[in-house]
C-alpha cells in the first residue's frame, strides 16, 4: 500500500473528502518525521515503533581500492515491529 492508497482507504472508511484524508495522512507522517528528526521516538502500541540510532565516526574501507576512509557520525531511523503485528503477519 502506498500513500495514495492509504488516503483512498481513509476516505472510504470515513466521511472525509479526499483532500481532508490527504491532510490527515500528511499530518500523521509529518508529525512522525518531525519527532524522529528531533531525536524522539514514535510508538504505536501493538503495531510498531520508530526510533533513531546514532553511530559514531569510524574508519571504513573503499571496496574498490581498499583505501581507508573516515566515516562521519550519523543518525539513522529504525523500525521495530510490535508483538501483535508479528503475530498477525505470521498467521
Amino acid at each position: 500500500m502506498n500513500k495514495l492508497q492509504l488516503i483512498q482507504a481513509l476516505k472510504d472508511a470515513t466521511d472525509l473528502t479526499k483532500p481532508e484524508a490527504a491532510t490527515v495522512v500528511d499530518t500523521f507522517f509529518n508529525g512522525m518525521a518531525e519527532e524522529l528528526a528531533n531525536g524522539g521516538r514514535v510508538e504505536i502500541r501493538g503495531l510498531c515503533s520508530f526510533f533513531v540510532k546514532e553511530y559514531g565516526a569510524y574508519t571504513g574501507r573503499n571496496p574498490k581500492t581498499g583505501e581507508r576512509v573516515k566515516i562521519k557520525p550519523k543518525k539513522l531511523p529504525f523500525f521495530k515491529a510490535g508483538k501483535e503485528l508479528k503475530e498477525r503477519v505470521d498467521r
